[in-house]
């Protein structure tokens, strides 16, 4: 059981760090406001907008592949690495049962 908390302690740490960031970031703009020119000054009117239409796009079916193959390296050392943990638990429990 040590282990498994020494492992999500820090996750959770994380967790509610990020959590917090998120937070600040979206009450960011709450607290953006306009300022005015100073008196007198007249300002130039901005220029219009330039609209970029994008007509090709998506994501290369290499860069697919590498993304998925990265997740499922990512996914199996997982597997393998909470398995001995299990396995860890089991034979110290067996040992203290005898």
């Amino acid at each position: 059981m040590k282990t498994i908390r020494r492992l999500f302690r820090p996750a959770a740490f994380l967790t509610a760090a990020t959590a917090v960031l998120v937070a600040c970031s979206a009450a960011a703009p709450a607290f953006a406001r306009a300022v005015p020119p100073p008196a007198g000054a007249v300002s130039p009117p901005p220029p219009p907008p330039v609209v970029h239409t994008v007509t090709v796009g998506g994501t290369p079916g290499w860069q697919i592949a590498l993304l998925m193959a990265g997740a499922a390296v990512l996914a199996a050392a997982a597997a393998v690495l909470f398995e001995r943990i299990r396995t860890a638990r089991r034979t110290q429990l067996t040992e203290g049962a005898h």
